[in-house]
């Protein structure tokens, strides 16, 4: 399975260029690359030396490049909708709507990345994707969509079951339901049964972008003070969505121990200034990816020590919120916030202590 790279950082930051180079060291090591932008000015196409389209094309030996197009996406996307509609419902009524006529809603841009990336992914024609993306708050939130939406699903959907005004209904729904839905509902059906592929999917996707040996991000900085303090806001809020970040890479520097400092434990790499359409500087300057695995994971449950240790390097006690829900935890840090569902052996248990430690929440129970 291929692993997928992304990169986080300061609009001006260098940080499509960074991603160009990782994409060109690892179609040098022999990888088969797939370069994804989601940007849909020129100005990618400008730096690649081609223009993109929303079909893989290739550029050189083992490289190919690809746009996420959202209405090309949309109308796709939408096909598949219909026959999945079509599977479920006795009498489709979609079938009129067509993709053409979609608008492209705030938020659809994300939920369309993911499942292009998870095409590419499970396409096994790749290697490495390296996935430039916005590179900001967006792309996090596109990681953790999987996340946020299977919390979304577990929740209403427990409180519509457990509603007094579902007990009354179910009786009379079930039946005409299946009426309708292409399914057979037996036994103690409930509302969630359509939905259980839905949530296989998402459970699937969480488990591999809170994989590092699957889903790295690494951070893109120049010297500019602006450009560091975005960094470490990027580098704790991807923690909140499950993300690994791997290292940081300074663009258009030198080794600079005071930023180092700032950002340790990560391992700091540098990369020069592009000289023309010379990219093997900078190909140089790539750090091996292979070894993401050594940095800090985002979220650790221990069931023996009963703790559950969330990384969150750049905030501190003051900036975090914790609430418990039942078998679920909340994390708020900065602009995100995260739901942890604890394992069966601290389910029931509550929340007994929280300290900050070597950049961890460590919350005890």
């Amino acid at each position: 399975m291929p692993q997928i790279l992304t990169f986080l950082g300061k609009g001006g930051s260098g940080r499509t260029t960074v991603a160009i180079a990782a994409a060109k060291q690892q179609a040098s090591l022999g990888r088969r690359v797939l370069f994804v932008s989601q940007d849909p000015t020129p100005a990618t196409g400008i730096l690649l030396g081609v223009p993109l389209t929303d079909t893989p094309q290739s550029i050189g030996a083992n490289l190919e490049i690809v746009s996420i197009s959202a209405t090309v996406a949309i109308e796709r996307g939408w096909e598949d909708i219909k026959q999945i509609e079509a599977r479920y419902l006795r009498s489709p009524i979609l079938g009129s709507v067509y993709g053409q006529e979609l608008a492209i809603l705030p938020g659809m841009d994300s939920a369309i990345a993911l499942n292009a990336l998870r095409q590419y992914d499970a396409s096994d024609k790749y290697d490495a994707i390296v996935y430039d993306g916005t590179g900001d708050m967006t792309t996090l939130r596109t990681i953790g969509t999987p996340e946020a939406i299977g919390w979304y699903l577990r929740r209403f959907i427990a409180v519509v079951e457990e509603s007094d005004l579902w007990r009354t209904v179910a009786p009379i729904m079930q039946p005409a339901m299946a009426g309708v839905l292409a399914i057979a509902w037996t036994g103690e059906s409930t509302i969630s049964q359509p939905m259980q592929e839905a949530t296989a999917l998402l459970t699937q996707s969480q488990s591999i972008f809170s994989n590092p040996q699957r889903v790295v991000g690494y951070l893109v900085a120049t010297e500019d003070p602006a450009a560091i303090a975005t960094a470490k806001y990027l580098w704790g809020s991807a923690q909140q969505s499950g993300l690994t970040i791997g290292g940081i890479i300074l663009n258009q520097s030198t080794h600079n121990s005071s930023i180092a400092a700032e950002f340790d434990p990560l391992t700091v790499s540098t990369v020069p200034t592009q000289v023309g359409n010379d990219w093997q500087p900078l190909i140089d300057g790539i750090p091996d990816f292979a070894q993401a695995v050594t940095a800090p994971k985002p979220l650790v449950i221990d069931v023996s020590k009963r703790e559950v240790r969330l990384y969150l390097p750049g905030f501190d006690k003051t900036q975090v919120k914790l609430t418990q829900s039942g078998p679920e935890v909340t994390i708020e840090a900065g602009d995100q916030r995260r739901n942890i569902l604890l394992p069966p052996q601290l389910k029931g248990s509550s929340v007994t202590g929280a300290k900050f430690q070597s950049g961890y929440l460590i919350i005890s129970f």
